[in-house]
């Protein structure tokens, strides 16, 4: 993991010296029960109140790659939080590390609904998040959280999974959240079937839904780590440039939206 974490070094590094020269980031505790998660949180502190994104990571955690994302958030003008969900600021260092952290939330909607509400019970705390005009984000692992996180009936108005699984809990009721679903067209690990099941559950709990296939994209087509992650562990998963900046921009449109500012 060596080459990887000097990737994401010098791309967090670069990122933050361009995005945090007028926006302040940092590592902060907060409690979900008797667990401290060590969340992520970026704005402009020159600004009075804004609109709160949270991030939910990938199935590695709360890593350099969510709080690069977390800064380019903060300097489109969002309070962004990266959310831990596994607690004490878990960094998964293999695939069999990350399967055994996520696994836990994937039948369990109460611990989704705590760890998620445990940051948004932080985000309360700063005066300048305007916790009222709230979204969330998610990659992978976690746009299948955030996309449960609406099903859920949590209080966003918009969120966006970026090459989630569409896989779910089922919706409490028809679902109130805006929904933005980017998706790679070559993702191997959701299947057409799982597509078609999706868009129908969506259509059944009358949701407000966008799902835009990325052409050549893969799982984790977001990551500009993904490729070597993926030779790595022999996990079919590269990043695409191409996919990463479009969604990009189209979760910004839906964003714009979705939020007011």
């Amino acid at each position: 993991m060596k080459k990887i974490k000097i990737v994401f070094l010098l791309m967090f590094t670069l990122f933050s010296e361009h995005l945090l020269a007028h926006n302040e980031g940092r590592v902060i505790d907060y409690k979900s029960g008797d667990v401290t998660c060590k969340g992520y949180v970026a704005f402009d502190a020159h600004k009075n109140k804004m609109p709160v994104v949270l991030i939910i990571p990938e199935w590695w955690g709360c890593n350099e790659y969510v709080q690069m994302r977390a800064n380019m958030l903060a300097s489109l003008g969002y309070f962004a939080f990266a959310v831990d969900m596994y607690g004490n600021g878990k960094i998964a260092e293999n695939p069999e590390e990350a399967q055994q952290q996520s696994s836990k939330f994937y039948n369990n909607p109460q611990l989704v609904q705590e760890r998620i509400q445990a940051a948004i019970n932080k985000v309360k705390e700063f005066p300048m998040a305007d916790v009222s005009n709230m979204a969330a984000i998610g990659y992978c692992f976690g746009g299948s959280m955030v996309l449960n996180a609406a099903k859920l009936d949590m209080p966003f108005k918009a969120v966006v999974s970026f090459h989630g699984g569409l896989k779910g809990f089922p919706a409490k009721n028809d679902i109130k959240s805006k929904i933005l679903v980017c998706h790679g067209a070559s993702d191997s690990f959701v299947p057409a079937e799982e597509v078609k099941e999706f868009k129908e559950e969506m259509a059944k709990s009358h949701a407000d839904f966008v799902f835009i296939d990325y052409p050549d994209a893969t799982h984790s087509f977001t990551n500009p780590a993904a490729t070597e992650l993926g030779k790595k562990f022999d996990m079919p998963v590269t990043y695409n440039a191409a996919a990463d900046k479009k969604s990009w921009e189209d979760m910004k449109e839906f964003l714009g939206k979705n939020l007011l500012k």
